[in-house]
C-alpha cells in the first residue's frame, strides 16, 4: 500500500505578489514618414516568471521547496510606470507633430489656392482692362472713320451739288432757246411752266426766309444774353473798379492828412521859435529899458558923461544892430541853403529813381526782346514744321481732289444714265436727295489760295489765344495727353455749327474743355462780305496745343 504523497510545502512567510502586467502600447495610426526619429522604441522583454515543476508520481523523492517568486522592486515598478508615461508622452506628441503637419499642409494649400485665385482675378482684371482698350480704340477708329466717311460724303455731296448746279444751268439754258425757236403755242406753255416754276421758287425763297428769320431771331437772343452776361460782367468790374478808386482815395486822404499833421508841426514848431525870439527881443527890450533909466538917472548925475555915454550907446545900438542884421543875415542864408539842401536831395532822389526806373526799363526792354528773340525763334521752328504740314496738307488736298473728281465724275455718269432712263424724274428735281444749299470752305492748314478764308481763319485763332482761355484747360492739360486736332465749323454770322475731333486728346476732360473753350469764345466774327458770297460755312482745322497759353497750329 503506497503511503499518500505528502503535500509540497511552500516557503513560509507571505506569498509574493504576481508581476504586474505590462500594458501593451496602443497602436497608433501614423502617416508614413521617413523620420526614423519618431519610431517607437521596442517593449522591454518580458522576464519568464519561475515555475516550480512538480514532482514525478512514480518516483517519490523528498519535497524541494518551491523557489520565491521574484517580486519586482519598487525601482522597477517606478520605471515601468516612467517607461509607460514616457511612450504615453511620446505617443501624444506625434499627434500633435501629425496634426500641426496637417494643419500646416492644409494652410499651405489655402495659401496657394488664395494665390491662384488672386492671380486668376488679376487675369480676368488685365484680360477685361485689355478688352476695354481696344473697344475704346476701337471706337475711336471708327469715330475717326465715321468722320473721314462724313467729310467725304459732304465733299461728294459738295461735287453733286455744283455739277447739279451747273448741269441745271445748261438745262434751263437749253429749255430758253428751244423755247425761242418754237411756236408761240409751245412759248405759251412755256411761259406757263416758268410762272409755275416761278410760283414754287418764290414759296420757296419765302420758306427759306422764314428760316433765316428764325436763325436770326435766335442769333438775336443768344447775343442778347451775351450782352447781358458782359453787362453783368462789366457792371462787376466796375464795382471793383469803383472799391479800387475808393481804397486809393483812402489812402491818399491818409496821406493828406499825414502832410497836413507834418505841415502843421512844422508850423507849430515856426511859431513857438517866433514866439521865443519875440520873448528874448522883449526880455531884451527890457533890459534895455532898465539900463536906460539907469542911464537917465546917472545922466541926471552926471550930465557931463551922459552926452558921451550917448554917443557911445548909439554906437553899441548901432553895432547890435548891425549884428542883429547880420545873425538875421546868416539865419535867412542857412534856412536858404538847407532849403537848397533838400531841394538837392529831392533832386538826386528823383534822378536816383529816373536812374532806377531806366534801368528797369531797359532790363525789361532787354528781356522782352530776349523774348521776341525766343518767340522769332520758336516761331520760324514752329513756321517750319507748319510748312512741312502744309506740304503733307497741300499733297493729301490734291489726292482728295483727285478722289473727288473721279467721284464726281462717276456719279456725273450715273446721274446721267438715270436720266435717261427716267426723264420725267429728273425734269421735276434733278437734284439729288441729300443735297445741301449749304455752301462750305475748308481749310485744313494754314494755306490756301483763297486769301480772304485765310485771313478770316487767323482772326479766328487770334481770339481764342488772347482771350485768357488757358485757364480752362490749365487743370486737364497738366496731365499726359496727345495734341487734339480739332475742326470747328463756323457759320456765316459768327455763330458755331459744329467741333469735331479729328484726332482726340485722349482724355475725355481735356476734349471737353477745348469744346467749352470753342463755344465760350463764340460768336465769332461774322464773314467778310466777299467771303460770305462764296461760302455758308467755313470747316476750320487746326492742332492744339497748351503750354502758358492756348496755341493753335
Amino acid at each position: 500500500m503506497l503511503a499518500p504523497t505528502p503535500a509540497p510545502r511552500v516557503a513560509s512567510g507571505p506569498l509574493p505578489l504576481p508581476p504586474a502586467p505590462v500594458p501593451e502600447p496602443p497602436l497608433i495610426a501614423l502617416d508614413a514618414i521617413d523620420d526614423p526619429a519618431w519610431l517607437l522604441p521596442p517593449l522591454p522583454e518580458e522576464e519568464p516568471s519561475v515555475v516550480a515543476a512538480a514532482p514525478a508520481a512514480s518516483a517519490p523523492q523528498p519535497p524541494t521547496p518551491l523557489p520565491a517568486p521574484e517580486v519586482p522592486s519598487a525601482e522597477e515598478l517606478q520605471r515601468r510606470a516612467m517607461e509607460a508615461e514616457r511612450i504615453e508622452a511620446e505617443r501624444l506628441e506625434a499627434e500633435r507633430v501629425v496634426t500641426e503637419r496637417r494643419e500646416a499642409a492644409r494652410r499651405e494649400e489655402e495659401r496657394q489656392e488664395a494665390e491662384r485665385r488672386e492671380a486668376e482675378r488679376q487675369a480676368i482684371a488685365r484680360e477685361q482692362a485689355a478688352r476695354a482698350e481696344a473697344e475704346r480704340q476701337e471706337a475711336e477708329r471708327r469715330e475717326a472713320e465715321r468722320q473721314a466717311a462724313a467729310r467725304l460724303e459732304a465733299e461728294r455731296l459738295e461735287a453733286a451739288r455744283r455739277e447739279a448746279e451747273r448741269q441745271e444751268a445748261a438745262r434751263r439754258e437749253a429749255l430758253r432757246q428751244e423755247a425761242q425757236r418754237q411756236e408761240a403755242a409751245r412759248a405759251e406753255v412755256a411761259r406757263q411752266e416758268a410762272e409755275r416754276q416761278e410760283t414754287e421758287r418764290q414759296e420757296a425763297l419765302r420758306r427759306e426766309a422764314e428760316r433765316l428769320q428764325a436763325e436770326r431771331e435766335e442769333t438775336a437772343r443768344q447775343e442778347a444774353a451775351r450782352e447781358e452776361s458782359l453787362r453783368q460782367e462789366a457792371l462787376r468790374q466796375e464795382a471793383l473798379r469803383q472799391e479800387a478808386l475808393r481804397q486809393e482815395a483812402l489812402r491818399q486822404e491818409a496821406l493828406r492828412q499825414e502832410a497836413l499833421r507834418q505841415e502843421a508841426l512844422r508850423q507849430e514848431a515856426l511859431r513857438q521859435e517866433a514866439l521865443r525870439q519875440e520873448a528874448l527881443r522883449q526880455e531884451a527890450l527890457r533890459q534895455e529899458a532898465l539900463r536906460q533909466e539907469a542911464l537917465r538917472q546917472d545922466a541926471l548925475r552926471q550930465e557931463a558923461l551922459r552926452q558921451e555915454a550917448l554917443r557911445q550907446e548909439a554906437l553899441r545900438q548901432e553895432a547890435l544892430r548891425q549884428e542883429a542884421l547880420r545873425q538875421e543875415a546868416l539865419r535867412l542864408e542857412a534856412l536858404r541853403q538847407e532849403a537848397l539842401r533838400q531841394e538837392a536831395q529831392r533832386q538826386e532822389a528823383l534822378r536816383q529813381e529816373a536812374l532806377r526806373q531806366e534801368a528797369l526799363r531797359q532790363e525789361a526792354m532787354r528781356q522782352e526782346a530776349a523774348r521776341q528773340l525766343a518767340a522769332r525763334e520758336e516761331a520760324a521752328r514752329r513756321q517750319a514744321a507748319l510748312d512741312d504740314e502744309a506740304r503733307r496738307e497741300a499733297a493729301r488736298r490734291a489726292m482728295g481732289r483727285q478722289l473727288d473728281e473721279e467721284r464726281a465724275q462717276r456719279e456725273a455718269a450715273e446721274r446721267a444714265a438715270a436720266a435717261a432712263s427716267a426723264p420725267a424724274a429728273a425734269q421735276a428735281d434733278p437734284r439729288p436727295s441729300s443735297w445741301s444749299s449749304l455752301r462750305r470752305g475748308r481749310l485744313f492748314g494754314l494755306s490756301d489760295p483763297n486769301v480772304e478764308l485765310v485771313l478770316y481763319a487767323e482772326a479766328w485763332a487770334r481770339k481764342i489765344q488772347l482771350n485768357q482761355t488757358f485757364e480752362m484747360v490749365r487743370q486737364a492739360a497738366a496731365r499726359p495727353h496727345t495734341r487734339p486736332v480739332v475742326t470747328v465749323a463756323v457759320r456765316r454770322d459768327g455763330s458755331v455749327e459744329s467741333v469735331a475731333f479729328v484726332v482726340s486728346s485722349g482724355l475725355p476732360e481735356l476734349d471737353e474743355a477745348v469744346r467749352r473753350v470753342v463755344l465760350s469764345q463764340a460768336p465769332y466774327p461774322a464773314f467778310p462780305p466777299a467771303l460770305a458770297l462764296q461760302y455758308d460755312v467755313i470747316e476750320i482745322r487746326r492742332t492744339w496745343s497748351f503750354d502758358m497759353a492756348v496755341r493753335l497750329y
